[in-house]
């Protein structure tokens, strides 16, 4: 994909407003990566459906199932990159820094959605590394930002961030792992 053809934050957040999903791009995006990472895999089903969104618009039409396709597709391939390219989809740097910072709890809500929808049952199986970033995210998502000196704000977003980003591909890559292993030994 070239970065053009990537789907940006105002893009699915637009899709979002029409399919009146009751929920952000932030959301939606970290409940489809928890959802991979947890083992999830959407096969024929409907990124809609496989998340158990359902909106009070219509069927998506032609054009918004193709972002959500899109959507899936780049995020699988983010999660999956070892070049460590995979972001979360959050408002743009220029946005208010308490919006930011409310749209990674809301990832963060939405991650630990899916990773549940997944039923990764392999869960007791996570290494003690995976188990801790589990339980850092369901931190992060119960959290309130107190906002105080500016700088200091933004610094300690960087580094939630970079958390978030970093901890989302190690439980992608070790469920991935963790299946491939399963899927070695049935036969």
């Amino acid at each position: 994909m070239t970065p053009h053809d990537l789907v940006g934050y105002d893009e699915l957040d637009a899709a979002i407003m029409r399919l009146k999903l009751g929920s952000d791009a932030s959301e939606l995006h970290g409940s489809l990566c928890g959802f991979l990472a947890g083992g999830g895999a959407l096969g024929r089903q409907s990124l809609l459906a496989a998340l158990e969104l359902e909106g009070e618009g219509a069927t998506p039409s032609t054009q918004d199932q193709v972002l959500l396709d899109r959507l899936a597709s780049q995020t699988r391939g983010e999660l999956a990159d070892p070049e460590l390219g995979f972001e979360p989809l959050l408002p743009a740097d220029d946005r208010p820094l308490s919006e930011r910072a409310e749209a990674l709890v809301e990832w963060c809500r939405g991650f630990l959605g899916g990773f549940g929808l997944a039923g990764a049952g392999a869960h007791a199986q996570l290494s003690d590394e995976a188990q801790e970033i589990l339980r850092d995210l369901t931190t992060i998502a119960s959290s309130a930002f107190d906002f105080g000196e500016e700088s200091e704000d933004e610094d300690a977003l960087i580094e939630v961030h970079e958390f978030v980003r970093m901890g989302a591909m190690l439980l992608f890559t070790e469920c991935q792992g963790a299946r491939r292993q399963a899927g070695d030994t049935l036969h």
